[in-house]
């Protein structure tokens, strides 16, 4: 089982990545617009084309292979204006000493020249 998989089985929610055929890709994703399910778990399909305008918390596991205009892309479809004002929340999960951090620190160098807000917060200071 991939992490995708792993992580849509213990959120008990649906997952959309490559192997899915576009007709359930759609279903999900309109699913999701319309509040019958509250979460998804997307694999980088998700970077193209698809409009989830109220969506206001997106969780990035992995992001060692994606491009830092991938990232923005994610971020500019996730903070959008919300209907009820309310503003989204895009978190990256990242293990320390690791080739995932490197280019998370590369990410986050980028995206604070563009304007973004970064706040780093150690797991440790999660239970604390």
């Amino acid at each position: 089982m991939d992490q995708l998989e792993e992580i849509a089985a213990r959120i008990d929610a649906p997952l959309v990545d490559g192997k899915t055929t576009t007709k359930k890709r759609e279903e999900a994703f309109q699913a999701f617009r319309d509040g019958a399910i509250p979460t998804l778990v997307v694999s980088k399909v998700a970077n193209f084309s698809i409009d989830l305008p109220e969506a206001a918390v997106a969780i990035q596991v992995s992001g060692t292979f994606g491009s830092r205009q991938e990232e923005a892309q994610r971020l500019g479809r996730l903070l959008r204006p919300k209907s009820d004002g309310s503003e989204a929340v895009f978190y990256t999960v990242v293990a320390r000493d690791t080739l995932d951090s490197e280019y998370a620190m590369h990410r986050q160098r980028f995206l604070a020249e563009q304007g973004y807000a970064y706040r780093l917060v150690d797991a440790s200071d999660l239970y604390t």
